[in-house]
């Protein structure tokens, strides 16, 4: 297999030494090729618009218009590049959340660093080719927001092995955590990616690719064998599912 295209990245960073020393590390980093530098807010938009790179590494302390103003209109871009943060300051972390910044890079920049960087805007410019397009959104659940001890906790449906009922919850399993939400089985049912998915009983659902076989009880119940060396008893009403799965 060839390797990957490099990643055209774009520098915009108002300290000379500063964005001369990015220069150098890009040019000894793995998968990235420099295409152009800005030194404010204003001709980074404009050299974006112009170059089209896939990675933009931006200062956000800058004179006019800052980092976090800059991302923020190149957000409207089709497509928008990638956007890693340099900066000598850790105070604007959450405003890079905000904008969903691939990364945030403390100056002076390590060049390891710098390399994961890269590697992860390039992972965040695959998985974003890979979504549907607007208009196209998947008619199923993408993910769940749960509370968690320090909050809310995003899940995404695709990590799920299994939900179990809890009376008026539900319990998403993924690993050895689990979480609560309120929704009713039959809604799950319903919104879940039955390619993904599939009903086995009254009060559970599986991950198809997380059932590793199937037998039967002493009583000629079916029995799914999970992934986590759990056994889920199939409901009779569900039984034909077994045959499904099995191509039987």
């Amino acid at each position: 297999m060839s390797d990957p295209k490099p990643l055209r990245v774009l520098i915009a960073d108002d300290e000379p030494l500063a964005a001369e020393r990015l220069q150098l590390l890009l040019a000894k980093a793995e998968g990235a090729q420099l295409v152009g530098t800005a030194s404010e807010g204003e001709s980074a938009i404009n050299l974006a618009e112009a170059l089209a790179p896939d990675l933009l590494l931006l200062d956000i302390a800058m004179p006019g218009l800052d980092g976090i103003g800059v991302a923020r209109a190149l957000a409207a871009l089709d497509p928008s590049p990638a956007v890693v943060f340099v900066t000598a300051f850790d105070q604007f972390a959450v405003a890079a959340f905000e904008v969903e910044a691939v990364d945030y890079l403390m100056k002076p920049v390590d060049p390891g660093r710098l390399q994961r960087a890269i590697e992860r805007a390039r992972a965040y410019l695959v998985q974003r080719s890979a979504q549907p397009t607007p208009g196209k959104a998947s008619q199923w659940l993408e993910e769940f927001w749960a509370s968690d001890l320090s909050g809310l906790v995003r899940i995404a449906a695709r990590d799920v092995d299994r939900v179990s009922a809890e009376r008026d919850y539900m319990r998403l399993h993924v690993g050895r955590r689990s979480w609560l939400i309120h929704h009713s089985m039959a809604a799950l049912e319903e919104g879940l990616d039955p390619e993904l998915f599939v009903r086995l009983h009254r009060s559970a659902i599986v991950r198809k690719d997380f059932i590793s076989g199937f037998t039967r009880n002493p009583s000629g119940r079916w029995l799914a064998r999970l992934a986590d060396g759990t056994e889920q008893p199939v409901g009779r009403l569900y039984s034909d599912r077994v045959r499904a799965i099995a191509g039987r």
